[in-house]
């Protein structure tokens, strides 16, 4: 009788050559690893996309936030897409450099600006831009308030940065101004904010009290000269054209030398 012989099994699975790494196995799984880091980066990114697109609608008739004032369900509606995009931006760093610029009002629930925005008719003008002036590496923050043609509401405050979105804040000093008169007033508290969203176009904000501010890039700079208010309406590499308080136009170009005392 012949004898059978019993070999043992060999799996198509099995390495090979156990002794050594299959080459081709490490690259799939570094492959795969990129593959799904990518898709969780997209995901995110549309995520953030639809949550910042919600946000902008939701406000987009608010009227800066004044109608929002009577209407707790919109409200409750901003509040959750402001979470969601905070969700979106917890991982971020919003306190470097593209915080600084001029960042102009949107929405709002601080009771204080919205009365100004609302009651400047009383003083026979309107309240045109609100904005925001950071500068991080000056630690400055100026919160502006203007009433077209000539009127500002300014307050100069002193930032320090907490954390990768905290701000802590400092008022300084305010004026009231008009066309020919100003009026000096005192500082008045002190604070933080934390910007829970930032990207090139738009920056969401919360407060220590609870507020909520959400701002965009202005299409100009602000700032303070010499006492007066004026911002630059076109700059470029060769000259600047500047508007002032009181309506007076400054056109300049970049001197051929620097300047020093």
């Amino acid at each position: 009788m012949s004898k059978i012989l019993s070999l043992p099994a060999i799996s198509s699975r099995s390495d090979p050559n156990p002794d050594f790494p299959n080459p081709h196995r490490h690259r799939r799984t570094r492959a795969t690893t990129l593959t799904l880091t990518r898709s969780s980066l997209t995901d995110q990114s549309l995520s953030s996309a639809a949550a910042k697109r919600d946000l902008l609608d939701l406000i987009s008739d608010q009227d800066r936030g004044l109608r929002t004032q009577n209407d707790p369900s919109r409200l409750s509606k901003i509040v959750e897409a402001i979470d969601a995009l905070a969700v979106s931006g917890c991982d971020t760093v919003t306190t470097g450099p593209s915080l600084s610029g001029t960042w102009r009002l949107m929405w709002t629930t601080e009771k204080e600006q919205l009365f100004i925005i609302k009651n400047a008719n009383l003083f026979g003008t309107q309240t045109g831009d609100v904005l925001q002036v950071i500068d991080v590496d000056q630690g400055v923050l100026n919160n502006v308030i203007t009433f077209p043609p000539h009127g500002v509401f300014f307050v100069r405050s002193t930032v320090e940065i907490a954390s990768t979105q905290r701000v802590n804040f400092r008022f300084t000093s305010a004026v009231l101004r008009g066309e020919n008169w100003e009026l000096p007033l005192p500082p008045f508290g002190q604070g933080w904010f934390e910007s829970v969203y930032l990207d090139d176009e738009i920056r969401v904000v919360k407060d220590i009290r609870g507020d909520y501010l959400v701002v965009d890039r202005a299409p100009y700079s602000w700032k303070e000269y010499k006492g007066r208010m004026f911002r630059s309406i076109y700059l470029d590499d060769g000259i600047r054209v500047a508007k002032d308080i009181r309506g007076d136009y400054l056109v300049v170009d970049r001197a051929p030398y620097e300047w020093k005392e």
